[in-house]
């Protein structure tokens, strides 16, 4: 086996969060009665964390306080309903339960919010994913590779066999920073002409096609 150990971004990769991610944005805009947001324009804001979210979900020269006080809202609103519509794309729960039984280690590293990582992997995954974690302070989000290196050390893995699995730019660019190995995929928040503009060579379309290239 190529890969002893595999991580996964969240959004976009295992989970179809973005309903429930776009109706607590929208939720919070209409508590400050600004302008609604669509599926597609969400989808294009998410990737870097929830403050860049809500930065660009707001209309232009809101204040930085606002800015604050929007993104304490939207996380409430987000922690209260995030598990109303999401659920894992079709084939994930397959392909983990083979890559466990074929010895792969799996962890889930995300620039969600920890807490809201962990729950969902939880409630989602059980005992399938290893280790698990999101933005968190003091610790760099991707694409910087300091959550990357943090799951690579709780899984107790060789870096050399380790491979990083994402549907964004941000992931190609978090994969390069941290020196691994890169598998795209096409089902998520970006197409796949995003990912091969930002360099990744290897894409699969499917969980049954990213299965064959992990084993």
């Amino acid at each position: 086996m190529k890969y002893k150990a595999a991580i996964f971004d969240l959004d976009g990769t295992l989970l179809n969060t973005l309903d429930d991610i776009a109706d607590s944005v929208n939720a919070m805009l209409r508590m400050y009665s600004f302008p609604q947001r669509t599926l597609d324009e969400v989808r294009a804001f998410v990737g870097n964390g929830a403050r860049n979210l809500i930065v660009k979900s707001l209309p232009g020269g809101v204040s930085p306080s606002l800015v604050d006080e929007c993104l304490s809202a939207y996380a409430a609103l987000y922690s209260e309903n995030m598990s109303n519509k999401t659920r894992p794309y079709d084939g994930i729960l397959d392909l983990l339960r083979k890559l466990r039984q074929n010895g792969m280690k799996i962890a889930v590293c995300s620039n969600k919010g920890d807490e809201n990582v962990k729950e969902l992997c939880f409630e989602n995954f059980g005992g399938l994913v290893d280790a698990a974690s999101g933005e968190t302070p003091g610790i760099n989000k991707k694409p910087a590779p300091d959550s990357v290196f943090k799951a690579i050390e709780a899984l107790g893995a060789d870096p050399r066999e380790v491979v990083y699995i994402g549907d964004s730019e941000v992931d190609v660019v978090t994969a390069k920073n941290a020196g691994l190995s890169l598998i795209g995929v096409s089902w998520g928040y970006r197409d796949k002409a995003d990912l091969q503009a930002e360099g990744a060579e290897t894409i699969a379309d499917t969980p049954d096609e990213l299965l064959a290239l992990l084993l």
